[in-house]
């Protein structure tokens, strides 16, 4: 049996973790963020622990049974979780990347209570490396097949809903929605960038008028319009 000071230290470390991981996510507007990654692999920690050292004196000559049997689970059992965070829009597929960073944080809680510090800690390292930089890496590399518009407005129900269904009466499919205040003197102001997929031949004229006459819309621009209005 571990000492009770190992036994804290492994589940602050997975929740250390998780929470890095879940920030990046809960920065992007994710299902899933800062708090559900945390959850999932300090308990998972949990579980590694419980499997490892909460059976001991049960079992065949109190050995406790096998431990990778309840951990097993783990991996299994966080599908059902990572599948509430993903959603489908026409052809678009939404939140497969956040169920599977759930998926990895499991893992890592898994290894953290195994006391497989180094893997845990090279993974976790490694998913940050993958959702940080490799995204930014993702967008250079398909910028001429994705655009952002850029939509300044006031905050009101059903707006996102009424852009989103004007996009696909052009066929604009949606990758991305990220909404941040516009200005924090004005909490009821949002700046909403819109990461979508345009078809070959479309009219971006007639679509932004359609947005602009929305209820609400103040302006909206092309992502390379609102950096040369940036500078």
């Amino acid at each position: 049996m571990i000492s009770y000071s190992e036994i804290v230290f492994r589940l602050v470390l997975a929740s250390i973790l998780g929470g890095l991981i879940g920030l990046e996510r809960e920065a992007n507007n994710r299902p899933a963020g800062f708090r559900t990654h945390i959850l999932v692999t300090i308990g998972s920690t949990l579980i590694m622990l419980i499997s490892m050292y909460g059976f001991k004196g049960l079992g065949v000559n109190g050995s406790g049974g096998e431990p990778a049997r309840l951990a097993a689970q783990v991996v299994s059992g966080i599908g059902f979780l990572g599948a509430g965070t993903i959603l489908r829009q026409g052809n678009a597929i939404h939140g497969l990347t956040t169920a599977a960073s759930l998926w990895v944080c499991g893992c890592i809680g898994l290894a953290i209570g195994n006391g497989y510090y180094l893997g845990g800690l090279v993974t976790a390292g490694i998913v940050l490396f993958t959702l940080v930089s490799l995204g930014l890496f993702e967008k250079i590399i398909f910028k001429n097949k994705y655009k952002t518009i850029h939509v300044i407005c006031c905050e009101r129900a059903g707006l996102i809903g009424e852009i989103g269904t004007l996009l696909g009466k052009y066929k604009v499919i949606i990758k991305h929605i990220k909404m941040s205040p516009f200005d924090e003197d004005r909490d009821k102001v949002l700046h909403i960038d819109i990461t979508v997929k345009v078809p070959k031949y479309f009219s971006p004229e007639e679509l932004f008028g359609g947005i602009s006459k929305i209820n609400g819309i103040r302006s909206v621009k092309w992502e390379e319009q609102w950096e040369n209005n940036e500078e």
